[in-house]
């Protein structure tokens, strides 16, 4: 799938009197729509080539058993006029007349045609389970693949959001629709021949056409809007969830209750909706108004050729039940073009949607692994990683996260990056770790650049502790060890790993000790754990990995000095035979680090060690003094 599918989306409708653009225009929809059909339909035959097979037969099965029906009920009071002309028969004679056999069958037709249903909505729950299924999964191996730096982009959330709210269940209603229009179409081909035999109606069906023509463009410009509509107006759907979302959030309940939130959050909820509701209202009105103008000409139509075909009965040029099979035919052959056109404008609309998908699946992804073959990394040998002149910024931002920086660290060696909130310290370990890559400049481990090197090698280097690290709701053990999972599983190396950490403490009281399930997301008994606690154990998850470069950003931020000092021990001992990266705002952490790297603004301004910095009487001075001055005052 071409990378920009579906970008004729963004197309505007053309405004009424530019004739000369139609063509073009409608060209852009023709050609759009098949694309996006085709990718649809390749979708569902991945989601199990039984589905294709099951609404192949249900638009045949439904395109003529309508038509089977109205001849049935014709047959019938046919029949029985013929009766009624001839005079009463003998009780004896019923059940051995046409009329019984006709009843029978009808009986038999619609027990059948109910119980085909009954199995067609059954076997289409099951696919659509099938086909959400598929979708999410396309979602879910897309996701592993995509640059960190995308989460960055308001744009790539708008992508995301529409892929997963629309993508599950779209596909396979478009695909079956599209099977129901074939069912409609043999559906009117088969009562327009039947109207053809209604004496001196064959015109009869030209006309409907014609009137329905329009109903058709108001049905195709409106869902093109509603589109565009719900696509420029993402950003307030995402605050309406957002807004509502913090009433019902667990994580910040207590905030919200205490600091009066409540009725902020609700009337910022009600002051977007109003915006949002109005533009949405406007359209349904507009639209409405349409549609009542066209079902007006609709009924006048209808009821004209009602009037012709009662005349014929009056005359004697047909029967009743002629009557009702062409009076039928006329309601039928309505409808068939009416939900022809509406289906054909909902399924135009759900391949607009199914864009959230394409354009999702085909975000690019700069962070890979290299195309040709990739250097190989062996542990445990000591590496050197380096700096060249990098910057980064981020997806369409001019300011420069990191301007220029550049900067050797040794094997063994313990490093410590300071700097105030927002200077880059973050951003500069992302870019060590490849989760970023360099707007410019690069960086290179053992003198190659790491994006010569395979992605899973690279990460596996790298034992690494983030300040928003995850809370994962599965057992204490998995999350220790979801430090390394290739590694092969062993208690000891867990619970070694959180003795280190200090964990062990705590995990050894829990209820299931190791097996205990945390967080009430998904266990009743789950245990729920504090902050401390929750960072002690991402300690004994970076303990776990066997790495070669132990890399920590606010690793102890929610420990009391005590638990503080121990971590750190542990981490001296750790990192004896490995480079080691600290990010910490408590400096006396890094009084005793190899070398200090202090960073502004995205710059690195000062290197050196405690002595040296101290000497030097620059900013890491400044920050140290004052960090130390309020311990004293306290």
């Amino acid at each position: 799938m071409p990378r920009n599918a579906g970008r004729e989306l963004y197309t505007r409708i053309p405004p009424p009197g530019s004739l000369r653009e139609v063509p073009g225009y409608l060209k852009s929809i023709i050609g759009g729509f098949f694309t996006r059909f085709f990718y649809i339909s390749r979708l569902v035959w991945s989601s199990g080539k039984w589905i294709m097979f099951l609404l192949s037969f249900m638009a045949l099965f439904k395109g003529v058993t309508p038509v089977i029906g109205s001849l049935l009920s014709r047959n019938v009071l046919n029949e029985l006029q013929k009766i009624v002309k001839s005079g009463a028969l003998p009780e004896s004679e019923f059940w051995t007349s046409p009329i019984c056999y006709f009843l029978i069958v009808l009986f038999v037709y619609r027990l059948l045609l109910r119980i085909v249903n009954e199995i067609n909505n059954a076997l289409n729950k099951i696919a659509g389970e099938k086909v959400i299924q598929q979708v999410k999964l396309h979602i879910m191996e897309k996701s592993k693949q995509l640059d960190i730096a995308s989460y960055d982009n308001p744009d790539f959330y708008e992508r995301m959001e529409n892929a997963n709210r629309e993508a599950g269940t779209r596909p396979l209603g478009v695909v079956s629709e599209t099977f129901g229009i074939v069912s409609r179409v043999i559906e009117l081909v088969s009562y327009v021949v039947i109207l053809a035999t209604a004496p001196g109606l064959w015109w009869a069906t030209l006309v409907i056409i014609g009137v329905s023509v329009p109903s058709a463009i108001i049905n195709f410009v409106y869902r093109k809007k509603t589109f565009l509509y719900m696509r420029h107006r993402s950003k307030e759907r995402r605050q309406m969830g957002y807004y509502s979302g913090q009433l019902v959030n667990k994580g910040v309940a207590k905030e919200v209750r205490l600091f009066g939130l409540a009725d902020l959050f609700i009337g910022r909820f009600l002051d977007v909706f109003r915006e949002y509701y109005r533009g949405v209202r406007k359209l349904i009105v507009s639209e409405t108004a349409w549609h009542i103008v066209l079902g007006i000409i609709s009924c006048i139509t209808n009821l004209t050729f009602y009037f012709l075909i009662a005349r014929l009965v009056f005359i004697g040029e047909i029967m009743i039940g002629d009557y009702t099979l062409f009076t039928g035919a006329i309601a039928s052959v309505h409808g068939c073009i009416a939900t022809l056109i509406s289906t054909s404008a909902h399924i135009y609309e759900g391949t607009l949607f199914i864009d959230n998908l394409i354009m999702f699946l085909n975000e690019p992804q700069t962070v890979a692994d290299p195309e040709n073959t990739p250097k190989s990394l062996e542990h445990g040998t000591g590496h050197t990683l380096e700096l060249r002149d990098v910057t980064f910024r981020y997806p369409g931002s001019d300011r420069e996260v990191i301007s220029h920086v550049s900067l050797t660290i040794h094997p063994g060696e313990r490093v410590v990056l300071v700097g105030l909130n927002g200077a880059g310290k973050t951003t500069l370990i992302k870019l060590i770790t490849r989760l970023y890559d360099p707007t410019e400049g690069e960086i290179l481990l053992d003198g190659v650049n790491i994006k010569e090197y395979t992605l899973s090698d690279l990460y596996s280097m790298f034992g690494i502790i983030f300040q928003d690290f995850g809370r994962y709701s599965v057992s204490v053990e998995e999350n220790i060890r979801f430090g390394d999972l290739q590694k092969a599983h062993s208690e000891g190396d867990i619970q070694y790993a959180a003795s280190q950490s200090a964990a062990s403490e705590y995990i050894e009281s829990l209820p299931e000790k190791y097996g205990t399930p945390l967080t009430r997301v998904f266990e009743p008994n789950g245990t729920e754990l504090s902050g401390g606690q929750w960072q002690k154990l991402a300690i004994a998850r970076a303990f776990y990995a066997d790495s070669d470069f132990l890399i920590l950003d606010e690793p102890t931020a929610a420990l009391d000095p005590l638990a503080e000092q121990e971590i750190y021990n542990q981490f001296t001992k750790l990192g004896e035979n490995k480079s080691t990266i600290f990010v910490s705002h408590r400096l006396s952490s890094a009084t005793t680090a190899d070398r200090i790297i202090v960073l502004k603004e995205g710059k690195l301004i000062e290197t050196g060690t405690h002595h040296e910095l101290m000497e030097l009487k620059g900013d890491y001075y400044t920050l140290f003094s004052t960090q130390a001055n309020r311990y004293k005052d306290s």
